[in-house]
């Protein structure tokens, strides 16, 4: 079966009217699973860190610099055509707006909301720990 490895940003901020903790999600604009929400990222390349790898990922997807703090989490799926690994990773913001390159949509999320959307398979799997720290 295909191997494929990914980070994924855990985008956390603190709204500023609610004063609630919130997680950034993004919605598929393409591919097979297009329309499904997960936490934005990318495929690790070749020689490169996952904390590395998510802070190229959403430059690129999100034109926003963000910097790696920890890893919440490493995710293990099977998808019918291949087995996806990815290394979930708690990020601050650096500078930028977070504009959506790719994705169809965004919403910022609070422990009450995040279960509120069509989370993709393999997402669903670090939403536990996600909770925990919102």
């Amino acid at each position: 079966m295909k191997q494929i490895t990914v980070s994924g940003a855990i985008i956390l901020r603190t709204n500023p009217e609610t004063n609630k903790k919130e997680v950034f999600a993004t919605q598929r604009g393409y591919g097979e699973y297009k329309d499904g929400w997960e936490i934005p990222g990318g495929k690790i390349e070749a020689g490169e860190t996952p904390e590395a790898c998510i802070e190229r990922e959403i430059w690129e997807e999100l034109a926003t610099r963000v910097k790696a703090e920890k890893v919440l989490g490493v995710v293990d799926y099977d998808y019918p055509n291949f087995h996806l690994t990815m290394h979930c990773i708690l990020c601050s913001i650096v500078s930028g707006e977070l504009k959506l390159l790719e994705h169809e949509a965004a919403k910022w999320l609070t422990k009450e909301t995040l279960r509120s959307v069509d989370w993709l398979p393999a997402d669903q799997l670090i939403l536990s720990k996600i909770e925990e720290i919102l």
